[in-house]
């Protein structure tokens, strides 16, 4: 049977408008007799008003004259003509222009480098790019590795702030989560070790440019 849409406010319609049984409508809209009987007694679906299955293109005359003639008859649904509209549609596959494709390999580097709890298939998607190219930038294998930079994608164009963050932002809630169920906690503050505990002179230079070593 078609699905009807907008159930209970058809079975409000037709309970106030018809003189159809509580199975008869119950079987139509894909409602239990009791929901049904609740709607008529008014304990349910107060607030909704009711939807004409006729005239949305659910239900043909003959139909809802037939069912009223004989108790036992059930009614068959025709396909809605709205149907079509409230179908959910496919998000299209995001668009990089030409001139912002060789920039993909830059976002990659600074997701890895900055945001390495961020999944390689949420990177995928936000940069419209594959998981290959991530692992190519990853491992250093691909065929443009010496020129490759890490830079923020919203500089580069290729996402939003507000994309950005929530993809950000819900790779750490699920790594959160993660840590929690292992009993890990997060550090409440910075964590080095003063340089005369390392034996490390504070004049060091102990901060190197990861750039540096890649010449």
């Amino acid at each position: 049977m078609t699905d009807i849409l907008m159930p209970k406010a058809t079975a409000v319609w037709l309970v106030d408008n018809t003189s159809l049984t509580f199975d008869q409508i119950a079987d139509f809209c894909g409602l239990h007799p009791l929901e049904v009987r609740g709607i008529a007694d008014g304990e349910v679906a107060r607030d909704i008003r009711g939807a004409d299955p006729i005239a949305n293109g659910q239900l043909n005359r003959e139909e809802l004259d037939a069912a009223q003639n004989d108790s036992k008859y059930r009614m068959k649904a025709q396909k809605s003509r709205h149907a079509e509209l409230l179908k959910p549609v496919k998000k299209a596959p995001r668009y990089t222009p030409v001139s912002r494709r060789q920039d993909r390999p830059d976002a990659i580097a600074w997701f890895l480098r900055n945001h390495p709890e961020v999944p390689d298939s949420q990177v995928a998607r936000i940069l419209g790019t594959t998981k290959a190219t991530i692992d190519q930038v990853r491992n250093r294998s691909h065929w443009n590795s010496g020129a490759i930079k890490p830079v923020d994608p919203v500089t580069l164009g290729l996402a939003t702030q507000m994309e950005l963050d929530a993809v950000v932002r819900k790779a750490a809630d699920k790594r959160a989560k993660e840590d929690a169920k292992r009993g890990v906690t997060e550090p409440e503050g910075p964590t080095l070790r003063p340089a005369s505990e390392t034996g490390v002179s504070e004049d060091a230079n102990v901060f190197e440019d990861e750039d540096s070593t890649e010449a």
